[in-house]
């Protein structure tokens, strides 16, 4: 039997990706040999660079600014040369070249984008909508493609070659990859033909523009290819005339932007008076799952069927590159949190927010005025108090209407029982504390537990024992002072099921945390610190507590103050966790294809990372253990740990990376199995060396 094929882990087309180029040549008006020779150039360049799709500006073969030069048999006689020429020039490059150029059909002269790749032209696009206002007369050389006669022309001694403004080009050996063509004006009109072409399955968009430069406009463009885009859930590849085209009248920037789903993701530098090429990898996976989740697409192409079914396909193979390719586009370790400064502040905002509004909102409505919470002194009920301190004040209730209570343990420290009780009195909240030694002592007698006999037995149950007794007092608590218990249990506990199930973070009257993961409760906290949210004696605390391990504190510590337990040490680090839950819950993505971000954003100390983290907390994985904590999350988030998300308190969505919730975000059978993401997993190796 035939041996099969290992997957090559470490290439970016293994994993949903495809290398996209844009190309902005030096050109020079009516020069066809010149013109031809830089377009050849510049797509060996992208070849080079692995990127399977290379598009160059509108009429880049002879250049846009001919004006009634276009009616010269010399200059469209040269462009038919051109495209042999580079025909020719294909067979030995390995990229799909989008050119632009002037086509004479059935006696009309159509402004078109020819598609090239390995010695084959698949089809030519062509120019849905010619400008003709202020600087623009493109009616008085071209013809729209609505008046096309010929849906198949013959060029450069190829015969069947579909023509026309309906054809999607479809690769069939990379999943998910189909692109369209427009040229420039088709983006300005109130619905560009690639609204349809998306629809009809096209995930990435090429728009072959000239555009010329005026003040501002720059802007504009990007706002069209980024809101195109977002609206069609796909890639739009945009590349506009630059250095060489006339100046009689006007001015060339030679803009090239990639976006993807609304977000640039490469973009050229302007006015170069050199040829410039951008690459970014796309992520076609993305845009299919999004498209997938996201039904109304669908019913939006349902409601316009005929137009979406008019459409042709051309479909064909592409030589996918092989051997080790790494994505040249960033991956952010911290995907709840955008690394831009100010988007952060704005996200932290939001978020916080979000939270003191849904729990405003929900004591308004029950006609209750107090809550009663459970305070440790750790990161998550840390959060909560603030939370829960600022509904008071935005409902113009007293602070002391938080009835907050500490309730040390067997394995409590000073750290986190001091800092629990100095950041309520800073609060003003109103302080209590209650030992539940006692009563835990009292179950572990009732219930004939070996500590109860004098031997330091630290299992599942003496831990929830103690977790028990905290959450029967708050609720207690709660019906004898009329108040709401505030939970506080967050993102990534529930997606680790790192909660203890009916008692403990799991369960509240209302959870202002459970769709903030970990890593965003940090930021949020260093985001109040920093906006002095709070006065400085609690901006002091709250760094303090950002500076503590996490544990649940259920087993003592063998010697002085050092936790008996640490949480990550078990689920695995929460800054990895919350990036393997992004990807998982939010994209669905393979195991494999998450391992392969994480390594490309973990695997370097220093990069990705922002200024306000402490050197100290600044860590980098290998790939050996990004593959370890993987095992663990898969493992958890769908083997063991359904059944505890599948019946959580309320609580209020907060981000885009969404909710674990059965009512607002995530279905899902609480007796599911693990297997093949585990045996997807399996194929992720443990170095950096070629799989």
């Amino acid at each position: 039997m035939p041996t099969k094929k290992k997957i090559e882990f470490f290439n970016l087309y293994n994993h949903g990706f495809i290398r996209t180029a844009v190309c902005i040549p030096e050109l020079k008006v009516a020069d066809t040999v010149f013109n031809t020779r830089r377009t050849i150039e510049l797509a060996k360049e992208a070849s080079s660079q692995k990127a399977i799709l290379t598009i160059f500006p509108e009429l880049g073969l002879s250049a846009y600014s001919n004006e009634d030069l276009f009616h010269q048999d010399a200059l469209l006689r040269g462009v038919l040369e051109a495209i042999a020429e580079i025909k020719k020039a294909s067979e030995k490059i390995n990229t799909i070249i989008v050119a632009g150029a002037p086509l004479q059909i059935d006696c009309r002269l159509f402004n078109c984008a020819v598609v090239f790749y390995r010695g084959q032209i698949l089809g030519v696009a062509v120019k849905t909508y010619l400008p003709n206002y202020r600087e623009f007369y493109e009616a008085r050389q071209f013809t729209p493609a609505s008046n096309a006669f010929s849906s198949q022309i013959e060029l450069a001694g190829q015969e069947n070659i579909p023509f026309g403004a309906d054809i999607i080009f479809k690769v069939s050996n990379i999943n998910n990859f189909s692109f369209f063509l427009e040229i420039c004006e088709d983006l300005w009109v109130p619905i560009p033909p690639s609204s349809f072409a998306a629809m009809a399955g096209a995930t990435v968009i090429g728009n072959l523009s000239a555009s010329n430069i005026t003040i501002g406009k720059s802007e504009y463009r990007r706002q069209l290819a980024s809101n195109q885009s977002a609206r069609c859930v796909a890639a739009y590849l945009y590349a506009a005339a630059g250095p060489g085209e006339s100046t009689t009248d006007l001015a060339w920037d030679g803009h090239a932007m990639i976006y993807e789903n609304g977000n640039v993701l490469a973009e050229s530098a302007r006015f170069s008076q050199q040829a410039q090429i951008i690459y970014s990898d796309i992520d076609l996976d993305r845009l299919t799952q999004d498209r997938m989740r996201l039904t109304t697409f669908s019913q939006n192409a349902a409601s316009l069927k005929e137009k979406i079914l008019s459409f042709r396909k051309t479909e064909f193979n592409v030589n996918v590159p092989s051997g080790k390719i790494l994505l040249n586009r960033e991956y952010p370790r911290f995907p709840y949190i955008p690394a831009d400064p100010s988007r952060r502040d704005q996200h932290c905002y939001e978020a916080y927010n979000i939270q003191v509004q849904g729990l405003s909102k929900r004591l308004k409505s029950s006609g209750i005025s107090n809550i009663v919470i459970g305070v440790s002194g750790g990161l998550d009920s840390t959060h909560a108090l603030i939370v829960a301190a600022k509904t008071m004040d935005s409902l113009n209730l007293p602070r002391s209407n938080v009835k907050a209570y500490t309730m040390p343990g067997f394995a409590t420290s000073a750290k986190t029982y001091n800092n629990a009780l100095k950041l309520m009195k800073a609060l003003g909240v109103e302080t209590n504390e209650i030992d539940i030694k006692p009563a835990c002592l009292q179950m572990l007698e009732d219930i004939k537990h070996p500590y109860a006999r004098g031997k330091k037995t630290f299992d599942i149950t003496f831990e929830n024992v103690q977790a028990g007794q905290r959450t029967a007092h708050l609720f207690r608590l709660a019906n004898m002072r009329h108040a709401l218990v505030a939970g506080t249990g967050d993102l990534s506990e529930l997606a680790l099921g790192w909660n203890t199930y009916g008692i403990g973070d799991h369960m509240s009257h209302y959870n202002v945390n459970a769709s903030v993961p970990k890593t965003l409760i940090q930021h949020l906290i260093r985001w109040v610190v920093n906006t002095n949210q709070f006065s400085k004696e609690v901006s002091k605390i709250l760094i303090d507590v950002l500076e503590t391990e996490i544990s649940p504190e259920l087993i003592p510590g063998k010697a002085g103050n050092q936790p008996g337990q640490k949480s990550e040490n078990t689920v695995g680090p929460y800054e990895l966790q919350d990036f393997n839950n992004f990807y998982i819950t939010r994209f669905g993505y393979l195991p494999s294809k998450v391992a392969f971000l994480a390594y490309h954003a973990w695997k370097d100390k220093t990069e990705g990372l922002w200024p306000n983290i402490p050197e100290n907390k600044r860590n980098s994985y290998s790939l050996k253990e990004i593959k370890k904590w993987l095992y663990v999350y898969l493992y958890r988030f769908f083997k063991t740990s359904q059944y505890k998300r599948s019946c959580v308190p309320n609580s209020p969505k907060v981000g885009s990376g969404g909710s674990l919730s059965p009512r607002g975000d995530y279905r899902a059978p609480s007796d599911s199995e693990a297997e093949i993401w585990l045996k997807n997993w399996e194929t992720i190796p443990e170095d950096g060396k070629k799989r």
